[in-house]
């Protein structure tokens, strides 16, 4: 590995622990016995060079990762962890829930309402409600 990619896998890291804590580094040891260049791509990348931009705070980004990965609808696994990394970097529950609700309107009531239920067992894991 060059020093740039050294240096972005080292930023990516260092972010990905920041934002997602175990749980991100849970998926990326998870990888390391069937892809791990995934892995490495996902620490790289995601938070190497676009969660390490400039231009938006982590909860602005969280809130629009939050969006999209509602929106998509079956991104069960990653909604989960970024909800819980929304609530990481300042992200309050009733924001998280706004936020399903707004992409009601775009993505539809099956996402939203999926969503919400994904919402709903990150809080009661962390005693939210």
């Amino acid at each position: 590995m060059n020093n740039g990619m050294n240096d972005r896998y080292t930023r990516g890291w260092q972010k990905l622990k920041e934002i997602d804590g175990d749980a991100g580094e849970k998926v990326i040891e998870s990888l390391k016995d069937i892809a791990p260049d995934l892995g490495r791509y996902t620490i790289e990348f995601p938070f190497g060079d676009v969660y390490s931009r400039e231009g938006l705070d982590l909860k602005s980004r969280e809130i629009a990762t939050v969006a999209a990965l509602s929106a998509m609808g079956n991104a069960t696994p990653q909604l989960k962890v970024h909800i819980n990394a929304a609530l990481n970097v300042g992200c309050k529950p009733d924001e998280i829930v706004e936020v399903i609700i707004q992409i009601s309107v775009y993505a539809g009531f099956p996402a939203a309402l999926n969503a919400a239920t994904v919402a709903k067992s990150v809080f009661i894991e962390r005693g939210i409600i």
